[in-house]
């Protein structure tokens, strides 16, 4: 390893809906968080390392920054404020459609940050003509007066590469955190529950997504095929009965759609089982969100 080697933690805050999690997988190039139209779709924080022979950058994902109406949210509010504290580099993600000082609370604790704060102002796409995009920034400059600003468009990967230029410029020099091969600090059946949440999250409407949680109870992988056992904790029966559909049939839709990108994750053939159980409260019950990993 070099004396010039570079390497440093790269937070990702924000809003949710803002595209943290289209940003973060653009920024290391591969699929590692979670993408829904939906709110609050990350609920842990996720790494994703990007290894060169002359840097390490360990990028985290956090949860969207929400008022906590229930445990689990307070929990994931934890998550984006513990961001603050450990990061080299601070990557605050706004969009060219939320209201600049939504969760202004969180906002005063960016403004008062010491180490470098990268203000994206994401999905500028949407906009139209120049001048819309200097109201904004301007807006900004003004809020997070110490932050240099990216306009940028992850969905369409503009200025992502200039972005990541000036946070490889920015990173300390320091050893790597983590082996070289290391892609993230997450385990392999982390990625499955994952997956398989994106699904539920993208079939379901109103509050099933957000009572569901996913526990993977066996990952058997063997030389060319992994078996997987998974299930699905929600509330509620009423909530089981609309999970798992007329005859099995959207739990079966589910499990297709989550099987096929498991097998493009890992690159091997997967056979994927899917239970629904009833927890309830779960998202109150601090005994369960430990035994989920959202309490420490």
């Amino acid at each position: 390893m070099t004396e010039t080697h570079k390497a440093g933690f790269v937070n990702i805050v924000g809003n949710p809906n803002v595209g943290k999690s289209t940003l973060m997988n653009d920024l290391v190039g591969e699929h590692i968080s979670i993408i829904t139209s939906k709110a609050q779709t990350t609920r842990h924080r996720i790494m994703g390392i990007v290894n060169t022979d002359d840097y390490q950058i360990v990028f985290s994902d956090t949860p969207g920054v929400l008022s906590p109406k229930y445990k689990l949210q307070e929990s994931m509010l934890g998550f984006s404020e513990g961001a603050l504290t450990d990061a080299d580099i601070l990557l605050y993600v706004t969009d060219v459609i939320e209201d600049p000082l939504k969760n202004s609370e969180f906002l005063a604790k960016v403004a008062k940050e010491k180490i470098p704060v990268l203000l994206v102002i994401n999905k500028i796409d949407l906009l139209n003509g120049q001048n819309a995009l200097d109201d904004i920034v301007a807006r900004w400059r003004g809020i997070l007066p110490n932050a240099e600003i990216f306009p940028t468009s992850a969905k369409e990967h503009f200025n992502v590469t200039n972005l990541m230029a000036r946070i490889v410029e920015l990173l300390p020099v320091s050893a790597p955190y983590f082996g070289k091969d290391a892609l993230t600090d997450k385990p392999a059946r982390f990625f499955v529950t994952e997956i398989i949440r994106e699904k539920i999250l993208l079939n379901y409407d109103k509050e099933v997504p957000y009572s569901t949680e996913v526990i993977v109870e066996k990952f058997d992988e063997k030389e060319g095929a992994i078996h997987i056992m998974a299930v699905i904790y929600v509330e509620r029966d009423s909530q089981k009965g609309i999970l798992i559909g007329r005859q099995g049939s959207m739990l079966k839709k589910v499990g297709t759609a989550a099987r096929k990108d498991i097998e493009t994750f890992f690159g091997k053939r997967v056979y994927l089982e899917l239970f629904v159980k009833v927890e309830p409260n779960w998202r109150n019950r601090e005994n369960k969100l430990r035994s989920f990993g959202y309490i420490e």
